[in-house]
């Protein structure tokens, strides 16, 4: 089994910086995807950054120049650093994995998920 935790959100002010970190503990697996996903209320999960068993990395438009997706394989952790932090930004967050090659948007092709961390940036 593969557990993960999430931590770093929090409050912060619009333009401010938050670091999540997702670490995981079970089994590993390769290949596999690790991303970040966030869910705002009313709104769909939208997959935001991905990084793979290989080292390629993916970034989606919205925060590109802004995020930064990292990992450390000897912490067995996954970072995603937050910059230039706006109100839009406000959500809950959450990594998941994906034990399989390719990295997709679907948060259905992901098998274990944390628990999510909520990120609050006021104006």
């Amino acid at each position: 089994q593969v557990q993960l935790v999430e931590s770093g959100g929090g409050l912060v002010q619009a333009g401010g910086s938050l670091r999540l970190s997702c670490a995981a503990s079970g089994r590993t697996f390769n290949p596999s995807v690790v991303g970040w996903f966030r869910q705002a209320p009313g709104k769909e999960r939208e997959l935001l950054a991905a990084i793979t068993s290989g080292g390629s990395t993916y970034l989606t438009d919205s925060v590109k120049g802004r995020f930064t997706i990292s990992r450390d394989n000897a912490k067995n952790t996954v970072y995603l650093q937050m910059n230039s932090l706006k109100p839009e930004d406000t959500a809950v967050y959450y990594c998941a994995l994906r034990t399989a090659y390719g990295i997709t948007s679907s948060p259905h092709e992901y098998n274990y998920w944390g628990q999510g961390t909520q990120v609050t940036v006021s104006s």
